[in-house]
């Protein structure tokens, strides 16, 4: 193509168009971090042509020195931010600049409320990078032209921040990119503090003075009462690794700004760690555990988080093999001693320094979360309830730190009987009655579900506490997690029920009493139900309900057959086991019933069914059965009186 070309008008995508009017609108009380979100971008691009150059040095084009420049002119009204980084071709102008490629883009414009102040906050939490250059400019023009280019490769993008934007081939004699910004008057204070090299500069060192690379801006000095630019320029911003630094020598915010650029996120992060490791394997971690859940926290593929560094030099983003899956939700930054400079993610797989690095930050960032549980209940609780869910798959997925986890999870119980899971495995545990020697649980598809199970009746009386468990991972959880500091976990829906040492003789004798006294019923009701059930049998988990539904021990429970089910998976098959309550009416009504026993026995396995919340074959037969019997019960065929 030849080295300019006439301007092409484009679109912007439908999604880019909704965030610049949203992002004008709520974001201009906190406007300067616009300038924090496009250094952060610049710094990324030198990072990236660091990286390439590792195997292809020509990428530097003579000139290997990284670095950022800001400066303004206060006649144009125009502020720019360049970079020597990578650079951009024109596919990838379009890609960068006029789409959001990044999932959770339709979970985010789903929460927007119309509310400017919480709607400002969804947006810092999306990510407005490059798109934050409209809340103080009318148009934006870019200018790039990716290392390795030919001279006549570079393109100009320019945009009001309306729905289009032009874009052309240009000559452009340096590789990296221009943003030029032209600025908007601030009708409302009518300051122009953006074209004060005072005030930059200050911006510069709120948000950005831990970029690596050098920010740089021409000296100014006061001459003859004025303040003028010289041709001289100055480093703004300290330019080092902070990570590298001494804890010491770092400001809590500090740390916070430095989370904002490796997160790009608006908020500050819940908590940190920051460590540096010697021995056989030598690198520094500073690990953060943001204040909220990203969109995307339940796109497993989804890669997040961690940059990776070898000897300060930026190797690659989102290095999925230094944290467990589990643990998608942290961000920071790990930077080696020891792995090569030319590493590939085909490398890292096989890295023995890398299981060291992964090992040693999954440890650290457990031992944060433990703190946090013990010392700071508040900020835990806040962190439980954005990653709870994700931190319960850890117990099936890291076998090594599966105690560690366990004594990080909180649920809902019967203690409080509440939705709000703030209660541990230990504080289970401190709370037994004397005697008890297990764990109970009962899952269900919703908090409610559990709570009224009727499985819960005779715990309930005898004050047995019972935690209530309605995530669908928390299957999981159980399926793995069989102990907790010696105590057995034990469902209170699955195999029979032995309350060991919380049952007295007389009550052990009472229940083989009634037992063989319906031994007759027992075995009426299980020919009646066919197949329907592996077994009728009598049960003193029941003080109100006339009957529930239970599995043997080593099959698998009616909550998880069904959330196998609707995520297309088969379920082993297995029938359930009907339990009858022998003091109950119903059931001593059908000691007696010969006409109906067919029917009572059905609505009683159909009603035990959609108590634990399962799925009737049949509804429109169970209705008719219960319709039926009431009329009967009522002493008349038909009492219902329609219309005329």
């Amino acid at each position: 193509m030849t080295a300019t070309s006439a301007p092409e008008k484009l679109g912007f995508q439908a999604e880019v168009k909704q965030l610049l009017q949203l992002m004008i609108h709520s974001l201009y009380s906190n406007r300067e971090i616009f300038l924090r979100e496009l250094i952060s971008n610049a710094s990324d691009a030198c990072d990236k042509l660091r990286f390439e150059a590792l195997n292809n040095s020509s990428l530097f084009e003579s000139d290997p020195d990284l670095k950022i420049r800001i400066s303004y002119d206060k006649a144009a009204r125009t502020l720019t931010v360049s970079d020597n980084g990578i650079g951009m071709s024109r596919d990838e102008v379009i890609q960068n600049l006029g789409t959001i490629a990044k999932s959770g883009t339709r979970e985010f414009f789903q929460q927007l409320t119309g509310d400017q102040q919480k709607d400002a906050h969804l947006i810092g939490q999306f990510g407005v990078g490059f798109y934050s250059s409209f809340i103080v400019a009318d148009k934006v023009t870019v200018l790039t032209r990716r290392a390795g280019l030919e001279h006549g490769q570079g393109v100009r993008w320019e945009s009001d921040g309306g729905g289009e934007f032009t874009i052309e081939m240009v000559d452009k004699a340096a590789r990296g990119t221009d943003v030029i910004l032209h600025l908007r008057h601030d009708e409302k204070t009518g300051k122009d503090d953006l074209l004060s090299g005072w005030q930059l500069r200050q911006i510069v060192r709120k948000y950005s003075d831990h970029i690596v690379q050098p920010i740089l801006m021409k000296k100014e000095e006061w001459k003859d009462g004025d303040q003028v630019i010289s041709d001289e320029d100055e480093t703004v911003n300290q330019a080092s690794a902070l990570w590298a630094r001494p804890k010491s020598e770092v400001t809590d915010e500090q740390y916070q700004e430095f989370y904002k650029h490796v997160g790009h996120d608006f908020d500050a992060p819940l908590a940190w760690a920051h460590s540096r490791v010697e021995g056989k394997t030598e690198y520094t971690q500073l690990l953060y555990i943001p204040s909220h859940a990203p969109f995307d926290l339940w796109d497993r593929q989804q890669r997040h988080g961690i940059k990776l560094y070898v000897r300060r030099v930026f190797i690659m983003d989102d290095a999925e093999q230094l944290m467990p899956i589990y643990l998608r939700f942290v961000r920071g930054v790990v930077d080696s001693n020891d792995l090569p400079l030319n590493v590939s993610r085909e490398i890292l797989q096989e890295s023995k320094d890398i299981e060291a690095i992964r090992a040693g930050c999954t440890k650290k960032l457990l031992g944060l979360l433990e703190d946090l549980a013990e010392n700071e209940k508040e900020k835990y609780a806040t962190f439980w309830k954005e990653f709870g869910r994700v931190l319960k798959e850890g117990v099936g997925e890291d076998y090594a730190n599966k105690d560690k986890i366990a004594g990080l999870l909180r649920f809902a119980s019967t203690h409080a009987d509440t939705e709000d899971e703030n209660v541990s495995l230990a504080d289970y545990i401190a709370r037994m009655k004397e005697g008890q020697e297990k764990i109970y649980f009962v899952t269900a598809e919703s908090f409610n579900a559990a709570r009224n199970s009727p499985h819960l009746e005779v715990f309930r009386k005898k004050g047995i506490e019972v935690l209530l468990m309605s995530d669908r991972v928390d299957e999981w959880v159980v399926g793995h997690l069989t102990e907790f500091s010696g105590k057995p976990l034990q469902s209170v829906t699955k195999g029979g029920l032995d309350l060991g040492k919380l049952e007295d003789e007389a009550e052990k004798k009472e229940q083989e009493k009634q037992a063989d006294e319906l031994k007759d019923l027992l075995d009426r009701m299980k020919t009646s139900l066919g197949e329907r059930v592996k077994e009728v049998r009598v049960t003193h988990r029941l003080t109100d309900s006339p009957a529930c539904l239970v599995a043997d021990e080593h099959d698998i429970g009616g909550n998880l057959a069904r959330i196998l089910k609707s995520t297309g998976q088969k379920a082993p098959v297995s029938k359930p086991i009907l339990e009858i309550n022998p003091n109950h009416p119903v059931v001593l009504r059908l000691k007696s019933e010969e006409n109906r026993f067919d029917d009572w026995s059905a609505v009683l396995f159909d009603q035990a069914l959609l108590a634990e919340g399962g799925q009737l074959d049949d509804p429109a037969g169970f209705v008719k059965r219960v319709n039926q019997l009431m009329l009967e019960m009522s002493g008349g065929e038909s009492r219902i009186i329609l219309p005329s």
